[in-house]
């Protein structure tokens, strides 16, 4: 596909399409996360764009790489709100659908320390299609990676997997059982902790290296918080420390990392030094607000 991709005033194919959600966040500053049944007080609100798709798309578009996003919106207002945020970050909107209802809507809750709590009304994500996604058979085709997550249905991302040529980066967030024949194409998987836990079915007392290589891919980086990630590639174990750094937001540092690992390694770079980048870059994330910080 030919046309404004990546930065503006960039042109050519996409390098980089992601298949994923786009939402409406809502975000809610508190001093601390409410428990069961308390009502605490916000000490600031604000409407930000995010979804994991859009968040990874962004960040690669803001890295330098042309990037595609397909996925859904609702055709009500905030539908087109979220086309223009898109536009503006510099991420292709060709193949964003509109569908019938609301457009997916996250409740971010952030506390003192930056840490969060997330409720997502899926909305216009739930209802992305394989077919719509075949739409996009051309560009995803041309792509050197697609990076997909488990915000919208399986059906879509694995369509996604289907059609690419390039590398196919899997982020399984929220985790969730996964078909064989889209483990089959998927290059890197990309969980944290709780969702290689899940996805392997295996308890808190087995190591996480014995996790990843339980999964049914031979190229695995766990992410780790503050601690950085893990990468496991065949019989390659490395860790990559995260700096320390002063916290502000949480939100979306996980798709920063997963868009700056794509970024790297269709620049050419091992795992391990995508890895590295991709902590870095998560790093610089995690001192500002918002899941697409400018």
């Amino acid at each position: 596909m030919d046309g404004e991709v990546g930065q503006p005033g960039q042109v050519g194919r996409a390098e980089i399409v992601v298949v994923g959600s786009i939402n409406v966040d809502r975000r809610v500053v508190v001093r601390s996360l409410p428990r069961a049944g308390e009502t605490v007080l916000a000490d600031s609100t604000a409407q930000l764009s995010g979804g994991k798709g859009a968040n990874q798309a962004v960040a690669a578009a803001r890295l330098g790489r042309r990037t595609t996003l397909v996925g859904a919106v609702g055709d009500d207002p905030q539908g087109g709100w979220l086309r223009d945020r898109l536009a503006e970050a510099g991420v292709a909107t060709d193949h964003l659908t509109t569908v019938p209802g609301d457009s997916g809507l996250a409740l971010v809750l952030v506390d003192g320390s930056g840490e969060n709590s997330i409720v997502v009304a899926p909305g216009a994500n739930a209802r992305l299609t394989a077919e719509h996604v075949a739409a996009a058979a051309p560009v995803l085709a041309e792509a050197a990676a697609v990076l997909v997550q488990c915000e919208v249905p399986v059906a879509a991302i694995a369509e996604a997997a289907r059609l690419a040529r390039g590398l196919v980066l899997l982020n399984p967030a929220p985790a969730s059982p996964l078909p064989d024949h889209l483990w089959a194409r998927v290059d890197v998987v990309v969980p944290n902790r709780g969702e290689l836990a899940q996805l392997t079915g295996l308890g808190p007392e087995v190591d996480l290296v014995t996790m990843a290589r339980a999964l049914p891919c031979d190229r695995v980086v766990v992410t780790l918080g503050g601690e950085g990630a893990l990468v496991v590639d065949g019989g390659l174990v490395e860790t990559v420390p995260a700096p320390v750094v002063e916290v502000v937001d949480t939100t979306g540092a996980g798709d920063c990392f997963c868009a700056a690992l794509a970024d790297a390694l269709v620049g050419g770079s091992t795992l391990v030094e995508a890895t590295r980048r991709a902590v870095a870059a998560a790093a610089l994330s995690v001192q500002q607000v918002g899941a697409q910080p400018r």
